[in-house]
C-alpha cells in the first residue's frame, strides 16, 4: 500500500484589490443617488363625513372650499357659496397666481376679523391631473414672501382636505 504524506498547505494570500477597486467606486455612487430617491410626503385630511359635517358645522365656523374645473377654478365661502371665479389665463392654464393674490388677501381680512383659518378642501374630479393637484395644494397652502431681505414661505391654509367634485358640477 502507498502511504502518502499530506503537504503542508502553504499560507494562501487572498487578492481582493480587484474588490476594493469596485467599492470604492460602487459606494460613491450609491450615496449619490440616495439624494435623488427622497419621498416627499403631503398631509392632508380626509373630509369629514355628511352626518359628522352637519354636527361640526354647528360648532366649527364656515368652510372654505375651492373647486378646480378643467376651465376654471371657483372658490366657495362658506361652503357652496360661490365667492370668486378664476377663469383660465391666456395661455390656456388655470390661473394659479391670481388665486393666490386672492388667498392673500383672503387670509389678511379674515385676520382682521379675527378669524383663525387654518383649513381649505380641495373639491377635483376624477379625471384632473396629478400636477394640477399638487399645484392647487402648493397654491393654497403658502406663498412666497420677503422678509428682512430673505425669501420664506408664509402661510396661508396649510390644513388641506381632499374631496370630490360632484358630477353636477363637474360637468358644468
Amino acid at each position: 500500500m502507498i502511504k502518502r504524506r499530506k503537504v503542508p498547505l502553504a499560507d494562501a494570500e487572498l487578492d481582493i484589490t480587484s474588490f476594493m477597486n469596485l467599492m470604492i467606486v460602487l459606494v460613491p455612487v450609491l450615496l449619490l443617488s440616495l439624494v435623488f430617491a427622497q419621498i416627499r410626503v403631503l398631509n392632508i385630511q380626509l373630509p369629514p363625513l355628511t352626518e359628522q359635517q352637519l354636527q361640526q358645522e354647528q360648532e366649527q365656523p364656515q368652510q372654505l372650499e375651492l373647486e378646480i374645473h378643467a376651465d376654471r377654478l371657483r372658490l366657495n365661502y362658506p361652503a357652496g357659496e360661490p365667492l370668486r371665479v378664476f377663469e383660465l389665463t391666456d395661455d390656456g392654464k388655470l390661473d394659479f397666481a391670481a388665486l393666490s393674490l386672492f388667498l392673500q388677501d383672503l387670509k389678511l381680512t379674515f385676520s382682521q376679523k379675527q378669524i383663525e383659518k387654518q383649513d381649505i378642501t380641495l373639491l377635483a374630479p376624477d379625471e384632473l391631473d396629478y400636477q394640477t393637484l399638487v399645484t392647487a395644494m402648493d397654491t393654497v397652502r403658502s406663498f412666497k414672501a420677503v422678509v428682512a431681505a430673505q425669501v420664506v414661505d408664509a402661510e396661508l391654509f396649510p390644513q388641506i382636505s381632499l374631496g370630490q367634485l360632484p358630477q353636477q358640477e363637474a360637468g358644468q
